[in-house]
């Protein structure tokens, strides 16, 4: 319970890039308000700053209409009860951490019932699903940007933001130690290494890790001195590992429990799956090739509310295919294994995407934590 005097902030945080972006804002918090007491929904890196999770991350860690659907029930099960805790217990702000789909409901709920309301990040209103706005402006009192156009379109719904940078912009350093990546993760200094990111969501791998490891598969065929390194959430290694089997690469990808950032700093390419990682693959200034597939049915449905011709973040930032995306039936381990390869066959078309990725790291870099405390003091003073 709430010890007298005691700040309170909720939280949650669904998957494993919402824990990341959670971390970095609950640095500034503490340091801005020491003491204070935050629960809710997160992963290990809020639990590192002492967070107090009420459910396991890992219940809403779903993506697609028809995934959704299957844990629609227990979902939502999850929403009602963390309404009536908060509720009941009450906290002087809520921060709906991405997520849109769960947090958004509850925002605008405690928000109905006099609960201050921050919503960090803004949903992606600017690339398909635009009427997310409306329940963007029932739900938050205030909206945290990481990208720089955000609060000026949000304006133009009458809904307040900040823009506060990326926070990976400031965690992934503007040249990264690729050697000391190497020698950390036990790869050959000199060698070929393509890394290999199925998503972080189990649904995301049972759709994409089979073709990667397939892909992978054909181009140590093509070229056997290529290494291959995959990072992997600890709770989905025993799926992996059985896709690998299945693929006749086992032994020859690395599996780490985690670690993508090394991963991406170590390799010469990668195979990665649409979502944040490919943000932190241009950070990490690496060539890659973006990847996606899903049940059909959700494919389908998204197709619909697309508004721009990009799916990954680097190309929507760019506003240019800057990157290969391969999705859905395009996505096969041939059609990512030639793509894949190509970046290590051009050293000069790999030099103009570092260097343009680099511009947009400058664009990114921000002082988060403190100026997502500074937008949150306003709320609660306002």
């Amino acid at each position: 319970m709430q010890k007298d005097g005691q700040r309170r902030f909720a939280l949650v945080a669904g998957e494993a890039s919402g824990d990341l972006l959670a971390g970095l804002l609950l640095d500034g918090l503490q340091a801005r308000w020491p003491g204070l007491e935050t629960v809710g929904i997160g992963g290990p890196r809020m639990l590192a700053h002492g967070f107090q999770s009420w459910w396991p991350q890992e219940k809403l860690a779903v993506r697609g209409y028809v995934e959704v659907l299957r844990h629609y029930a227990e979902i939502a099960g999850i929403r009602r009860q963390l309404k009536a805790r908060l509720l009941r217990e009450w906290a002087e702000l809520f921060i709906g951490v991405d997520a849109p789909d769960f947090n958004l409901d509850l925002e605008a709920g405690l928000r109905s019932r006099g609960m201050k309301t921050v919503h960090f990040i803004c949903p992606s209103i600017w690339a398909w699903r635009p009427e997310r706005i409306e329940k963007v402006r029932a739900a938050a009192d205030h909206v945290l940007c990481i990208f720089p156009f955000e609060p000026a379109l949000l304006a133009e719904h009458g809904v307040a933001g900040s823009y506060v940078g990326h926070p990976l912009a400031n965690v992934i350093p503007m040249t990264p130690d690729r050697a000391g990546a190497r020698a950390a993760i036990g790869l050959a200094p000199d060698a070929q290494v393509v890394a290999l990111l199925p998503g972080s969501r189990r649904s995301e791998v049972r759709y994409l890790a089979a073709r990667f490891f397939a892909a992978a598969a054909l181009m140590h065929k093509q070229r056997p001195g290529v290494q291959f390194v995959a990072p992997i959430l600890p709770g989905l290694r025993a799926e992996v590992e059985g896709l690998l089997q299945a693929s006749g690469m086992t032994g020859r990808v690395k599996l780490l429990d985690g670690q993508s950032h090394a991963a991406l700093a170590a390799c010469d390419a990668t195979l990665i799956a649409s979502g944040t990682a490919t943000l932190e693959a241009a950070l990490f200034k690496r060539p890659m090739v973006i990847a996606y597939n899903m049940n059909a049915l959700s494919w389908r449905l998204m197709q619909r509310k697309q508004l721009q011709p990009w799916v990954g973040l680097p190309n929507i930032l760019c506003r240019d295919f800057v990157v290969p995306e391969l999705l859905q039936e395009a996505a096969t381990p041939e059609a990512l294994a030639q793509a894949t390869l190509a970046w290590l066959d051009a050293p000069g078309k790999t030099q103009a995407l570092q260097q343009r990725f680099s511009e947009l790291h400058v664009q990114l870099q921000r002082d988060t934590p403190t100026l997502c405390a500074d937008a949150i003091q306003k709320v609660l003073e306002g």
